[in-house]
């Protein structure tokens, strides 16, 4: 038995929602409920406390908590609440005590400790989760009420207070410490690659150690730079501060540290100018908004095709631009423009903009990577008018045959007018001259989007994406769709943002037909299940693409089709299955319009007829989910049955004008039916495999001239990338072996034959 190792730890971890990574959350999650608007200016955690037992101690813990008794105490503490931060709540004590002889004789005395009942606590328990600071008629009112001195109520406050902001400032150091472990294996893992690298287009390995092993190992330490830059500013956002030191020292340290760090990050790695940057984007917002709204001469509408096509020569004499052909001949430029009415707020589409996080998850079938590097300028008011911020993106298609397109760029948000923003991208040459040249394949000229409210949750968005990119070998099959800029052009943006907001609406919608939610009693259950389907179809889109996340190696299958192989390990991640995951992808081409192939890939009347699981039994749907207008827009539960057993499966189909998608896995009957009465879905493991289907690209011409609507319209071929991912081992620490890869090669041939049998296209 052959060992193959293509173990392939992801070095981030898996996005799970529109939140921001746990590092930068300043609340326990599970503990604290809502923080309150006064928590960062008072330096305290002002969250009420769930459950009667505290997070570091257990339920025994809070049973005893040790309280000094107020009639010999000063300013003395508890015993328990000697081990904590000496920052805390000092303001509270009043100052009073007693003279020095007495205190001499009172440190004689032994200290008196009260345990209170379990009805006190809890009262006092009750009041803290309203009012963490209460007042001195409330201290009054809860002592009458318990029958306790208003000192021991005050110093049980006090306590508590400085109990829970400890427990939170070891948390954040356990989560800081663990974020320095994923730097560490990520910084190993990059290492190990460059020790393995590979051929991306043949899968063999490389030997040389030349110029280009030099300009990774370049890379490496700008991205080490900039990753040790993110850490110390966490540390500065937590307050971090040295032993010893007080809370309000902490907080100006660390304000210092973070724009000290902050300033070093990108003047000392990049070497740009703020004044500069501030320049430049403002004349990229002057540029994004003429692109956006002029006609002719400068966009021209294609007659065959109908897309707006930019004429150049007229583009470089209105923006006196230089020529790409002036010593760029190895460049090519990208220009697109497409217009649509999104279902959104204004506010909430901006926000999602400039929440880098928000905008990964809106685009996840474009965006593989993405990171703000720093903020220029945070902004104005709460939707940051005036933002500018350095980012990062790794753009990508839902194959591993098109090599991603890494950019670098600064996006800047500005209000034009009562009803408009401008979000314009723009690359800055000065970021690009310091980061490893063969991997700056693409840089933005002035980019973005114009939104205009058009009031009742809608708005209208002109979207234009400008690119100048590095002419590079692009596979036979993807080259016209790449090249003629569709691949990564306007309309796929547009569309794909119209889809997400779309699904968006129909998840929070209350009055769905039922007709379009069968299967499901509740809402609760309905919400369940589509974020459910959400992180499965982010996951697929995830492990197919061809990220620097993966290592893919090139198998050939059965039936003469490439196959990309892939292996990774989850260790800690409750959404998947803990073990061995091995990913492969093969993309073919088929002579089927893509509308056609994905409606017979979704349709659990023909599941059957490619399924191999299905052993060529029947399907049925048990649950049916509306996601979109467009009723391939909708998550199914399915149901196979078989003579041994039954198993269901999750399916989650996508639909717009670009691009299509059939994604599925099999769940656990039992954890499925707990998530459809509504229960909470994040630790249900699933592992998706699906379909990707995309035009060929080729703008068709009718083939005869005909007053016959139907007849004018030709569709094209589809590009089909299909992907399998299984588990081939539940121990994380156990190789891939040939028999896995062999396996999985089986599965896709099989499968590829059964489509194309189906659709008799057998010789394509």
């Amino acid at each position: 038995m052959g060992v193959v190792d293509m173990s392939n730890n992801p070095p981030t971890s898996r996005t799970k929602d529109f939140f921001a990574s746990p590092a930068l959350s300043l609340s326990l999650a599970g503990i604290f409920r809502g923080a309150g608007a006064s928590a960062a200016a008072n330096n305290e955690v002002e969250e009420g406390y769930e459950g009667s037992g505290g997070a570091g101690g257990g339920s025994k813990r809070e049973e005893t908590t040790v309280e000094i008794s107020s009639e010999n105490s000063g300013h003395t503490r508890s015993r328990s609440d000697a081990d904590f931060d000496g920052g805390g709540d000092g303001d509270d004590d009043d100052g009073d005590g007693d003279g020095d002889g007495d205190s001499k004789n009172k440190k004689k005395k032994r200290k008196k400790y009260h345990r209170h009942t379990a009805e006190q606590i809890r009262e006092m328990e009750a009041l803290f989760k309203e009012s963490p600071h209460p007042d001195e008629k409330q201290r009054q009112q809860l002592s009458k009420q318990l029958g306790l001195a208003p000192r021991q109520v005050k110093f049980w406050f006090q306590n508590r207070r400085t109990q829970i902001k400890t427990i939170q400032e070891r948390h954040e150091n356990s989560l800081l410490k663990s974020e320095i472990e994923k730097l560490r294996e990520e910084n190993k893992a990059m290492r190990e690659a460059i020790n393995k690298a590979c051929c991306p287009n043949c899968g063999m390995a490389t030997t040389s150690r030349d110029t280009s092993m030099t300009t990774e190992e370049q890379q490496l330490r700008i991205e080490n730079a900039r990753l040790k830059a993110e850490v110390e500013k966490l540390r500065a956002a937590v307050g971090k501060c040295p032993p010893g030191a007080t809370s309000t020292s902490s907080c100006s340290a660390g304000n210092d540290q973070e724009n000290r760090s902050s300033l070093d990050f990108y003047t000392g790695i990049f070497g740009i100018d703020k004044s500069r940057i501030m320049e430049l984007v403002n004349q990229g917002m002057e540029e994004l908004k003429k692109m956006a709204t002029a006609g002719g001469p400068l966009w021209i509408r294609s007659l065959e095709t109908g897309r707006e096509i930019l004429n150049y020569d007229e583009y470089v004499k209105e923006f006196s631009a230089e020529n790409s052909s002036n010593g760029k001949s190895n460049r090519s430029i990208e220009a697109s423009r497409d217009a649509g009415v999104v279902f959104v707020d204004l506010p909430k589409l901006v926000q999602s903009f400039m929440d880098v996080n928000q905008w990964k998850a809106m685009f996840p079938c474009l965006i593989s990577k993405a990171a703000t590097v720093d903020v220029i300028c945070g902004g104005e008011g709460p939707n940051r008018n005036g933002a500018v911020q350095l980012m990062f993106a790794e753009l990508q298609m839902l194959t591993p045959m098109v090599p991603t397109r890494e950019v670098y760029f600064v996006r800047y948000c500005k209000q034009l007018s009562a009803e408009q923003w401008a979000i314009v991208d723009v690359s800055i040459d000065k970021v690009e001259e310091n980061i490893d040249a063969s991997l700056a394949k693409c840089r933005k000229r002035p980019s973005g989007c114009i939104v205009e409210d058009k009031s009742n949750g809608h708005c209208k968005v002109t979207w234009v994406e400008h690119l100048e990119c590095q002419k590079g070998t692009v596979h036979t099959m993807y080259r016209s769709i790449v090249n003629s800029g569709l691949a990564f052009g306007a309309r796929h943006w547009m569309t794909t943002l119209q889809l997400q907001c779309e699904r968006l609406v129909f998840f929070m919608a209350t009055n769905v037909p039922t007709k379009d939610s069968s299967g499901v009693a509740t809402l609760a259950g309905r919400k369940s299940i589509l974020k459910l389907a959400q992180r499965m179809t982010w996951s697929f889109c995830r492990a197919i693409g061809a990220s620097s996340y993966h290592v893919w190696n090139k198998v050939t299958s059965k039936t003469g089709e490439d196959i990309r192989v892939s292996s990774r390990k989850n260790l800690n991640d409750p959404g998947e299955p803990l073990g061995v995951i091995l990913c492969a992808v093969s993309s073919v081409w088929l002579p089927v319009s893509p509308n056609v192939l994905f409606d017979f890939l979704r349709d659990e009347a023909h599941r059957n007829e490619w399924d191999i699981m299905s052993n060529g039994g029947p399907v049925q749907t048990i649950a049916n989910l509306a996601k979109g207008q467009d009723r391939g827009n909708a998550v199914n539960i399915q149901t196979m049955k078989s003579k041994e057993n039954s198993m269901w499966l999750l399916q989650d189909s996508y639909t717009n004008a670009y691009e299509s998608m059939v994604v599925y896995a099999p769940v656990d009957i039992t954890g499925m039916q707990s998530v459809i009465t509504g229960c909470d879905s994040s630790n249900i493991a699933i592992l998706p495999s699906g379909f990707s289907i995309l035009p060929d690209g080729l703008e068709s011409r009718p083939l005869v001239i005909t007053s016959r609507q139907e007849e004018k319209i030709t569709e094209g071929g589809s590009l089909l990338s299909i992907a399998f991912q299984i588990l081939t081992n539940n121990s994380p620490a156990a190789k891939l072996t040939m028999e896995s890869v062999d396996s999985v090669n089986t599965l896709i041939s099989c499968t590829l034959r059964n489509i194309k049998t189906s659709l008799q296209c057998e010789d394509a």
